[in-house]
């Protein structure tokens, strides 16, 4: 006769409160996060069976491709120019907006007061009531950046004399584009259409921009990326928080901003001095950069395109050019500025939700202890956050390497079976606007994808053939 042993160890799989059960009683347990596939929905999982199943050897080398494009792209800065000279397809009065194609009756406050900003520093209109106008009866058209190689942030519109920064990733054969970051305070990306926020539109244009494009000219092309690295390993995350990056930007402009004329360069060593997020938008060129080489991979299931408006929320995958489209969701584990809480806030806006895909932002939350504040506080919670990541990604970084996770990479490569699958969407770290009042910025927290926008793009591979 067998005798039952003394000590068990355990495997439980699904619920965790059996698991917790069993520690209470000093007995050794490692739990699985099981849970059923698609939350049970059986035409899902039928779905999910083809792309597993008989597409399963199409689908992965597609993957491996993608995440290879992704990880040794290199795209540099080479020019500083204007949306008019430098995007192509701008023709007229048009304006560059965030997030997925949107008419002006659906736009929310925040990207309504930014359009009304833009259109009054275009010299369109000589208020905002005039920019109203001309809004509201179409005379200004609307153009979503992503469908022009370009990617804005927060509530961001630019207009045609805007500066871009232009990136180009030599071999991937591809460029896009970014406005110089508006910086902090007063300004129309957080929704604000104040004089002093059109005032600062016009500095970028007739300051800021020629400044940096001679710095640009004069430095050569800046490897993007590599600062990059270097500010994941400092603790930015490169989307709520890009301090170490742009410190270590500005010190290697050093010797070309000293050069600048008189008359640019006290106007832009302040305002550098006093933008914690110049690098941004740089990291937001750089991750599009490397998304559009991506997306040239057929067959794939990983997002290559992930942007908000303030109204949808929409996503594309490698190999297509169908956007999948839902309601953009509250920004959620937020931290709110004095006076202000979850009532006032917009829901989750810009483009700058490409940095996820590529490594930085959510994915790097576990090397940024600023970032863990507003994912509940601790270093434990912001290495969950990484690690949710790390289960619906394909791929792991070969650059962004996380000190405190012994110097893993980041995930790359979101996998649309994977989030539907499991139910685990990525989570964007972000700035919070005010939903009407035009204060600006309120705070800052993390939005959760929509599950349904993935679960389109699903059901759009799988029977794609």
């Amino acid at each position: 006769m067998s005798a039952l042993p003394e000590q068990v160890s355990v495997v439980n799989v699904g619920l965790p409160m059996f698991a917790e059960a069993l520690r209470a009683q000093g007995v050794a347990v490692q739990q699985v996060d099981w849970r059923i596939p698609a939350g049970g929905d059986l035409a899902t999982v039928s779905l999910l069976s083809r792309l597993y199943g008989d597409q399963a050897s199409t689908v992965e080398a597609a993957n491996a491709e993608v995440v290879r494009r992704l990880d040794s792209g290199q795209p540099q800065l080479v020019e500083v120019s204007t949306v008019a000279q430098a995007v192509p397809g701008i023709a007229g009065r048009t304006l560059l907006h965030c997030g997925p194609a949107i008419g002006f009756g659906q736009v929310c406050d925040p990207l309504r007061r930014s359009m009304r900003a833009a259109v009054v520093a275009e010299g369109w209109a000589s208020d905002v009531e005039e920019a109203q106008r001309l809004l509201a009866g179409g005379d200004v058209a609307l153009q979503p950046a992503n469908f022009h190689q370009a990617v804005v942030p927060m509530a961001s519109a630019i207009g045609p004399s805007a500066p871009v920064l232009v990136v180009a990733d030599e071999q991937g054969g591809t460029r896009s584009y970014a406005p110089v970051s508006q910086g902090p305070g007063e300004v129309a990306w957080f929704g604000r259409d104040t004089d002093a926020a059109i005032e600062r539109l016009r500095f970028l244009r007739d300051v800021a921009g020629p400044a940096l494009r001679r710095i640009v000219g004069s430095a050569g092309p800046l490897d993007i990326l590599s600062l990059a690295a270097q500010g994941v390993s400092m603790g930015d995350d490169l989307h709520m928080r890009t301090q170490a990056a742009t410190n270590l930007l500005v010190r290697t402009w050093l010797p070309q901003l000293a050069e600048l004329p008189g008359r640019q360069r006290g106007p832009m060593a302040r305002f550098l001095a006093g933008n914690h997020l110049f690098f941004l938008t740089l990291a937001m060129a750089a991750a599009k950069a490397l998304t559009l080489w991506a997306e040239q991979v057929s067959d794939s299931s990983i997002v290559t395109s992930m942007s908000r408006n303030g109204t949808t929320f929409g996503i594309k995958l490698a190999g297509s050019g169908d956007w999948h489209i839902t309601e953009a969701p509250p920004i959620t584990d937020a931290l709110y500025y004095s006076g202000y809480g979850p009532d006032d806030a917009a829901p989750d806006i810009g483009d700058s939700a490409v940095l996820e895909l590529v490594g930085l932002g959510g994915p790097a939350a576990a090397g940024s202890p600023a970032v863990a504040a507003f994912l509940g506080g601790s270093m434990a919670d912001a290495r969950r956050t990484t690690e949710a990541f790390r289960r619906i990604c394909a791929g792991t970084s070969s650059r962004f390497k996380l000190p405190p996770l012994d110097f893993t990479g980041t995930p790359i490569g979101v996998d649309v079976r994977r989030v539907v699958e499991l139910g685990i969407t990525p989570q964007i770290t972000t700035g919070i606007l005010h939903s009407s009042s035009g204060a600006g910025q309120i705070g800052a927290g993390v939005a959760t994808a929509p599950l349904e926008c993935f679960t389109a793009a699903l059901t759009a591979l799988a029977t794609r053939r």
